[in-house]
């Protein structure tokens, strides 16, 4: 895996990564940034979302359960001095479907926080991380 990281101007950066996809992340105004991007740690837990997220869903669907939305909140902690480490994360999952079985979700999240998600694997070794779930029915 290869990532590539340009700066632009300021505090801004491009983020390319060996798939070919950018992102731009920026600072805030008071750290010399126009907010125009993502920061560095956001990205971090934009990407544990994600991967939690692909993870459950390929996991349902495999499971023939009938999701029809997945949506992950995450609310992260950090340190407050250098280098503001995350302390706790927590992901909260709110899946949509027909029908959704307690135990296909509860076993999809947890194959994915202890055997799939290697994000989340990575970081439960510095962080505390806690998952729980809603199930909506359409």
């Amino acid at each position: 895996m290869q990532a590539r990281i340009k700066w632009i101007e300021d505090v801004m950066y491009a983020g390319q990564s060996g798939s070919g996809h950018s992102v731009i992340m920026d600072g805030p105004p008071e750290y010399g940034g126009n907010n125009m991007g993502l920061r560095p740690m956001e990205m971090v837990l934009v990407g544990l979302g994600g991967c939690a997220a692909f993870d459950v869903m390929h996991i349902l669907k495999k499971s023939r359960q009938s999701v029809v939305d997945c949506e992950v909140q995450l609310n992260a902690k950090r340190e407050q001095h250098a280098p503001k480490l995350f302390t706790h994360i927590h992901l909260h999952f709110i899946l949509t479907g027909n029908h959704l079985s307690l135990k296909q979700v509860q076993r999809a999240i947890q194959l994915s926080s202890e055997k799939y998600c290697s994000v989340s694997i990575m970081l439960s070794k510095a962080v505390e991380i806690h998952v729980d779930f809603e199930i909506k029915e359409i």
